[in-house]
């Protein structure tokens, strides 16, 4: 630890009333370093490096112990005035109060970072409890937004201000900054629970709105659809994106799918708990198209693999389906060009490929299906969750009540005619 005794390489002297002319004037020494003292506020000084580097220091005595604090360097945050105010004002009271806070910045020093935060995250939570697809979304987000921002900040350094200075940020995306709020939440959950900080800075800050995505394929664009993905090559990602739009499933459920979770006697799809976003076992009852695909890709499979779409010769399966949804919904007419990074022109789809979700229980509700029977398809275990398309059955139960115009009413717009 420093301290006020000589050492070879300085020495103090205690000669100068410190100012900014004075302090100014201090040429550096040929080697190690030395410290000028100030005459009105004892224990405040100076210390000049052999590299011309001045730091103001302020020597104190906790339970009998000498001990060097460094203020910080000489520049425009501090300067002789900013300094002395700080020993008056902040380090004077603490130490009265039997504060060492020399040895308080050495702990610090030893506390963990974001950064290192962020790794036993994700080694110790997201790869253990989520599924690949959101752990990849968890290092985007801590790569391009949490750690440029806040990754070299100690843990307990985080302020509420710091977390909602980035949110703010995001204001452009809200999705996506709702998204990093919620993912620094839960990390710092996890680092209260790991005895890593004491509280959760998250807390209090509010979700910006999310705008809802309403839109969903009607009957004719389906038919540019299906068009389209019967020219398309090759066939096994257009027969996937078949299995999506006719069973409402997310497109890793999809891609993931293999022939043992299939009994085309039955007629339904077992998906397992480990394959499902709620965890749980789901039994899917299939309709009569999706078994008259299944049907005909398995008349076309090698029985040696289980995968429905298998890729590396039946080793894995496919993991995405970006480069045929773009194929697909450009000669379908739902694509735009737009100018990429380099300048270059290239389509993009004016809709993403989990509108073929949306769209299927979109159109279930339309005709008057159920609103728990649809949750039941898609797989939501909250009501709340299906309770977006309630929009869409209001739509249905109005057609089905305007029938009793036929019986009752069509004269309304016209006066009685009075005896």
């Amino acid at each position: 630890m420093a301290d006020t005794r000589e050492r070879d390489r300085g020495r103090d002297t205690v000669n100068k009333h410190l100012t900014k002319d004075s302090v100014e004037a201090l040429k550096p020494p040929a080697s190690g370093y030395y410290i000028v003292f100030d005459k009105k506020l004892a224990g405040f000084g100076v210390r000049v490096t052999a590299t011309g580097a001045k730091s103001f220091v302020y020597n104190y005595r906790v339970r009998g112990r000498k001990r060097r604090y460094t203020i910080g360097k000489l520049g425009p945050q501090w300067t002789v005035a900013a300094a002395r105010d700080e020993v008056i004002t902040e380090l004077c009271p603490a130490i009265r109060k039997g504060r060492d806070l020399q040895h308080e910045k050495e702990i610090e020093r030893g506390e963990p970072t974001m950064k290192e935060l962020a790794d036993d995250y994700i080694e110790q939570w997201a790869i253990p409890h989520k599924k690949p697809s959101s752990v990849k979304q968890d290092r985007r987000m801590l790569n391009t937004r949490v750690l440029p921002a806040l990754g070299k900040l100690r843990i307990k350094a985080v302020s509420g201000r710091d977390i909602e200075k980035l949110h703010n940020s995001l204001l452009e995306t809200p999705y996506e900054a709702n998204r990093v709020k919620s993912l620094l939440s839960k990390m710092f959950s996890c680092a209260i629970k790991w005895k890593m900080c004491d509280e959760n800075p998250c807390k209090g800050i509010k979700r910006f709105d999310e705008p809802k995505y309403e839109f969903w394929l009607n009957v004719e664009e389906f038919e540019k659809l299906e068009l389209a993905l019967n020219e398309y090559e090759p066939q096994w990602a257009a027969d996937a994106i078949r299995l999506l739009a006719l069973t409402g499933c997310r497109e890793g459920e999809g891609l993931n799918a293999t022939w043992p979770q299939f009994d085309l006697k039955r007629g339904t799809w077992t998906k397992p708990s480990h394959a499902t976003k709620e965890k749980k076992t789901e039994i899917i009852p299939l309709n009569e198209n999706a078994l008259a695909l299944l049907r005909r890709m398995a008349k076309q499979r090698d029985p040696n693999v289980e995968w429905l779409f298998p890729a590396d010769g039946g080793k894995r399966a496919h993991t995405t389906l970006r480069n045929a949804w773009r194929i697909v919904c450009r000669n379908a007419g739902l694509a735009t060009r737009v100018q990429g990074k380099r300048g270059k022109m290239r389509w993009k789809p004016t809709i993403r490929i989990n509108i073929l979700r949306h769209s299927f229980a979109s159109h279930l509700v339309s005709r008057g299906a159920p609103l728990y029977q649809v949750g039941a398809l898609m797989g939501h275990t909250q009501a709340s969750t299906t309770q977006r398309y309630a929009h869409i059955a209001d739509t249905a139960l109005r057609d089905v009540t305007n029938v009793f115009g036929e019986v009752f009413g069509n004269n309304v717009l016209e006066m009685p005619k009075r005896a």
